[in-house]
C-alpha cells in the first residue's frame, strides 16, 4: 500500500512538471497548432463575479460549458468530451461526489485532478488537456484552473445538463411550477437547533450529576471498607488479648493483657456506631448512582434524538428534485440524493412525445421562487421553447396532497425534470436523478458498462463488489 501512495505522488508530481514543460514551450512554439488551440483554450476562459453556482450547461456541439448563478452565466470555459465511439453522453446528471485528487480505476491510474462525479460508473468533470476538439474517454476535460476554481464553488447535488447542442436558461411562469406554501422548514430547523443546544446541555448536566453522585457514592464504600476493617483488626486483638489472659504466666502478665482487653473492648465500642453510621450514609448513595445514571441516560437518548431531528430538518432545508417521466408515467421526489416520494400521474396523450426540459428554482422572489427552464428539446427560439415547456405542464395531472407535499418542501435550487425518458440506470443509491437522452451516442456510457454476470451476495466471498448505482434501478455486481 505504501508503495502504490508513492506510486501516486510520483506521477502527480510528474505531471505537474509535465505542465510545466508544456507551459514553457507554449510560448517558445506558439506556432504549433496544437500549442495554438491551447492558448486560445486558456483565452476563452471567462468568469464574472456572482453568488453560488446553481447549475452547469455543457454544450457537445460547441465543446463549451457554462455555468449559471441565481442571476445568469458566472463561469464558462472551453471543454473536450467523449471521442468517437466513447461520446459524452448527453442528458441530466448532478454532482455525486468531489476529490481533489482523483485517479482512475479504469485508465491506467490516470490523474483526474478536481474530479466532480456525476455517474458512479465513471463519468466525469476533471481538468485534463484541450486539445480543441472530443478527445476524452466521456468524461468532461476542464482547463486545469478552471476546474480547480469550480471544484471551490460547488457543492453536491448540483446540476450538470449536458445537451447535445447550445441551450441557455430561460425565466418562464406557470402555474404548474411548485410555490413555496410556508416558509416554516428554516423556522423548524432553527427550533431543532436550539433544541440540540439545550438537550446537549441537560445532558452534560445529567451525566455531571452522574459523576459526582459515583464519586460520594466510592468514597462512601471506601468508609465503610476502611471501617469494617478497623473493626475486625480490633477484634482480632481484642481475642489475642483474651488468649494472653488465659495463658498468663504471672500476675504482671495478666495484668499487661486485661489492659489491652479494656483498650480494645473500647476501641471496638467507637467502631460500632462509627460503621453503623456509614452504612447508613452509603445506601442512599448507592442508590443516588443508580438514579443518576439513569438520567444520564434518559437525557443522552433526549439528545440523541434532538441530534437526529436536526438533522432531518437541516435535511428538509435542502432543495427537493422532482422528476416526471412520459414513459413511466410516474412521478419520483428525491431531497439530499434521497428518494422521498413515487407515485403515479396522468400525462395527457401519453404516447406523443412531450419532450425533455428542466425547470429549476433560481431565487426567492419575496414569499414565491423564480423559474428558469432549459429545453434539451430542440434549439428553436427561445419563445418557442417556453410555448413547449408550458404545453408539457398543460399536459401533466398530479395529485393535490402531492403537490402539497412538494410545495412544503421547494426552495431555490429545487428542480423539476420533465422527459419522455425513463430513469437511467445510473440513478440509484446516494444519487439525483440521471436521464439520458436515448437519441444520442452513448459510447463513454456503454464503454463503462461491465459484462460480467450477475453474482448472489455472498459474505465469503469478498471479491465481488456491488456497484454503488445498484439499487431499485439496477442490480449489477462485478468482479474485481
Amino acid at each position: 500500500m505504501k508503495r502504490f501512495a508513492f506510486i501516486r505522488k510520483h506521477k502527480q508530481a510528474g505531471f505537474r512538471v509535465a505542465i510545466t514543460f508544456a507551459s514553457l514551450a507554449a510560448l517558445i512554439t506558439a506556432s504549433d497548432p496544437g500549442h495554438a488551440a491551447k492558448a486560445r483554450n486558456d483565452q476563452s476562459v471567462a468568469m464574472r463575479p456572482a453568488g453560488e453556482p446553481i447549475m452547469a450547461i455543457v454544450s457537445l456541439r460547441d465543446q463549451q460549458i457554462t455555468i449559471y448563478g441565481d442571476k445568469g452565466w458566472i463561469m464558462r470555459a472551453p471543454v473536450s468530451s467523449g471521442q468517437k465511439g466513447r461520446e459524452t453522453p448527453a442528458g441530466i446528471f448532478s454532482v455525486l461526489q468531489k476529490n481533489a485528487e482523483h485517479y482512475s480505476n479504469l485508465y491506467d491510474d490516470a490523474f483526474m485532478p478536481h474530479m466532480q462525479r456525476l455517474t458512479w460508473s465513471g463519468i466525469a468533470l476533471h481538468g485534463g488537456p484541450l486539445p480543441g476538439y472530443p478527445a476524452s474517454h466521456g468524461c468532461i476535460r476542464l482547463p486545469y484552473s478552471f476546474a480547480e476554481r469550480l471544484f471551490g464553488t460547488t457543492k453536491i447535488g448540483m446540476r450538470v445538463i449536458v445537451a447535445p447542442g447550445g441551450v441557455t436558461p430561460v425565466a418562464i411562469e406557470h402555474p404548474a411550477l411548485f410555490q413555496p406554501k410556508t416558509d416554516h422548514a428554516a423556522a423548524a430547523a432553527a427550533a431543532a437547533a436550539a433544541k440540540v443546544e439545550e438537550a446537549t446541555a441537560q445532558a452534560d448536566q445529567a451525566r455531571l450529576v452522574a459523576v459526582t453522585a459515583n464519586r460520594e457514592s466510592t468514597l462512601a464504600i471506601a468508609t465503610v471498607r476502611k471501617t469494617e476493617a478497623l473493626k475486625l483488626r480490633a477484634e482480632a486483638e481484642l481475642a489475642a488479648a483474651e488468649r494472653a489472659i488465659a495463658s498468663a504466666s504471672s500476675p504482671e502478665a495478666k495484668e499487661r493483657a486485661e489492659n489491652t482487653k479494656e483498650k480494645v473492648t473500647a476501641r471496638i465500642g467507637e467502631l460500632e456506631p462509627q460503621l453503623s453510621a456509614a452504612k447508613s450514609e452509603l445506601q442512599p448513595k448507592v442508590d443516588a448512582v443508580t438514579t443518576a445514571r439513569e438520567a444520564a441516560a434518559a437525557a443522552d437518548r433526549e439528545r440523541v434524538a434532538a441530534v437526529e431531528a436536526a438533522r432531518k430538518a437541516k435535511r428538509d432545508l435542502e432543495p427537493v428534485s422532482v422528476f416526471i417521466s412520459r414513459k413511466n408515467q410516474r412521478l419520483y421526489v428525491r431531497q439530499a440524493l434521497q428518494p422521498i416520494l413515487e407515485i403515479p400521474v396522468t400525462v395527457r396523450d401519453a404516447d406523443r412525445p412531450i419532450g425533455t426540459y428542466v425547470f429549476t428554482a433560481m431565487e426567492r422572489s419575496g414569499v414565491q421562487v423564480r423559474w428558469s427552464m432549459v429545453s434539451l428539446v430542440s434549439e428553436k427560439d427561445g419563445a418557442s421553447d417556453l410555448d413547449s415547456a408550458k404545453s408539457a405542464l398543460d399536459r401533466i395531472t398530479i395529485p393535490q396532497e402531492s403537490l402539497d407535499f412538494i410545495a412544503e418542501k421547494v426552495s431555490p435550487r429545487s428542480a423539476l425534470i420533465i422527459s419522455d425518458e425513463p430513469l437511467s440506470p445510473e440513478t440509484g443509491a446516494s444519487t439525483e436523478f440521471v436521464v439520458i437522452l436515448s437519441g444520442e451516442p452513448q459510447g463513454g456510457l456503454k464503454q463503462r458498462r461491465r459484462s460480467s454476470p450477475t453474482y448472489e451476495v455472498r459474505y465469503d466471498r469478498p471479491r465481488y463488489w456491488r456497484s454503488p448505482f445498484a439499487g431499485r434501478y439496477s442490480n449489477h455486481w462485478f468482479r474485481f
